[in-house]
């Protein structure tokens, strides 16, 4: 399927989506979201894909979800749009195969909530992040009062979201919101790297880690430890296993059928 709005680029197990609006500074605007959630349709049921890796065309990420759409909406149409987005972006975060953001640049409002429901976060030099709804007259809609508290603790979202301040990537970066920083130049090579490493280990053990992380980070101890359990016993019905622990005893690099 052809997208106005996303370049869709496959290659050795890695799907990179880049975001391309750059007039707009790739704002989320329904379109955007709808092509983007029959994508990720697309990439589920996609057998060769491992990784997913977003970015953005031009000097932003995501600079956020369009003002101009959203300026003139009512109380039902505002609710839907945010029901919209929060279904995309749980689309990404239950997503069995890991997502990494390369965060560009602006990574603001909804953009910044993009890059939170991704698994990883790798951040250019001169991203810059932030939630400034607040001065717009309205919150966070697409997540941000949620897993920004979760990614960086309540204390400090309620900052970043109550003053609508911007942070750099190396702020970020420090708070815990981003995994790491490097140059601009090295952005998408960095990335690519990293998720061409996480492609050559077993799938099934990569998306059952991602599961129980992911459901396990929600509930006690207890019942995450049972899940962790569950998923570990799982593995051991695998080829993949098998294979692994074999190539390990005959020290031998694994090839793994991914089954």
């Amino acid at each position: 399927m052809d997208y106005k709005n996303l370049i869709v680029e496959k290659s050795d197990k890695i799907c990179k989506i880049s975001f391309n609006r750059p007039k707009a500074l790739n704002a989320l605007n329904t379109e955007v979201l709808e092509e983007l959630d029959k994508l990720l349709d697309e990439i589920e049921k996609d057998d060769e894909t491992f990784v997913v890796v977003f970015t953005g065309e031009g000097k932003a990420f995501v600079a956020g979800a369009d003002i101009g759409e959203m300026k003139d909406k009512n109380l039902i149409e505002g609710k839907k749009f945010a029901q919209l987005g929060h279904k995309v972006f749980r689309k990404i975060e239950l997503l069995e195969k890991p997502v990494i953001a390369a965060v560009n640049g602006y990574a603001l409002g909804g953009g910044c909530e993009l890059a939170m429901s991704c698994d990883i976060r790798i951040a250019g030099e001169k991203a810059k992040f932030g939630q400034p709804e607040v001065g717009l007259g309205i919150t966070p809609g697409f997540g941000g009062t949620q897993r920004l508290s979760r990614l960086v603790g309540s204390a400090k979202a309620k900052e970043l979201i109550f003053t609508a301040d911007t942070i750099s990537a190396q702020e970020a970066e420090k708070i815990g919101l981003v995994n790491k920083v490097v140059s601009q130049e090295e952005l998408i090579r960095e990335t690519m790297n990293m998720a061409n490493k996480i492609a050559t280990k077993g799938q099934v053990a990569v998306r059952f880690s991602k599961n129980a992380i992911n459901r396990g980070i929600e509930t006690d101890i207890d019942t995450a430890l049972d899940i962790e359990i569950n998923l570990f016993g799982m593995c051991f019905a695998t080829e993949d296993q098998k294979e692994g622990m074999k190539a390990f005893t005959e020290k031998r690099k694994a090839e793994f059928k991914n089954k």
